[in-house]
């Protein structure tokens, strides 16, 4: 698997409560990355790759749901897997963020964690993916304001950056595909169809991953106004019939 994001942010929500969103996102030249890669809860976010191991990713967000930190979380999981050399594993946490690269990663591979961020890759290009994928990331987070752009648009974007500094160096290999999630402490009645997306096979994965996107967040936001539409009916014919 190729380069991953992970990342918490806290915000606040529109009754004026203070909340935490958690996203990942991926991307590499191979089918269905979004079925092994990438995993999230209202707790963290994860995402094991290089050698993949997808129950370092299940059981890494069970432990954060059952209140463990991150790094004792992931640094346990690693501890009792004899493939500890093969794997790629990082994520982020409620208090903190890991990030954990094995000894017989392919390279180009490396990580780096950031306040309240992780990213990771093997197989690249070289180190400039991780970086450019940061830089992105970094870039959206306008110091002491909120982010303009939702959480899993501006993955995408650090995706997208990365890619375009060379990415996954296996140009011989055409089938591609992204995915993303994101997750929230927020209690909502819908969450937004756009923060759980993935394009399976593909030859030109960021891009049917934004197209996806926009898609889905159109659709969203047509269906949140015919409910308002809808309820703002509902109240007004009882108003009518009262």
């Amino acid at each position: 698997m190729t380069f991953s994001i992970c990342v918490r942010e806290p915000y606040v929500d529109d009754d004026g409560d203070e909340q935490t969103r958690f996203g990942v996102a991926v991307t590499t030249r191979l089918a269905g990355v979004g079925t092994l890669c990438p995993f999230a809860s209202e707790n963290g976010a994860v995402a094991t790759q290089s050698l993949v191991n997808v129950d370092l990713g299940r059981k890494g967000i069970e432990y954060l749901d059952d209140g463990l930190a991150v790094e004792d979380a992931l640094e346990a999981l690693l501890d009792a897997d004899d493939g500890r050399p093969q794997r790629q594993l990082h994520g982020v946490g409620a208090d903190g963020e890991f990030a954990f690269s094995g000894e017989e990663c392919k390279p180009w591979f490396g990580h780096t964690v950031g306040e309240s961020y992780t990213v990771a890759g093997n197989l690249l290009t070289g180190p400039e993916v991780v970086a450019a994928t940061v830089d992105a990331y970094e870039s959206s987070m306008p110091d002491d304001e909120p982010a303009e752009a939702p959480l899993a648009e501006r993955l995408i974007d650090a995706l997208a950056a990365g890619h375009a500094e060379g990415g996954d160096k296996r140009e011989e290999l055409r089938v591609q595909s992204a995915a993303l999630l994101v997750r929230t402490t927020e209690d909502r009645e819908t969450a937004p169809y756009y923060d759980d997306l993935r394009v399976d096979a593909t030859e030109t994965p960021i891009a049917d991953l934004r197209e996806t996107y926009e898609l889905a967040r159109e659709g969203y936001e047509t269906a949140m106004e015919r409910y308002a539409e809808d309820y703002a009916d509902d109240e007004n014919a009882g108003d009518s019939e009262s």
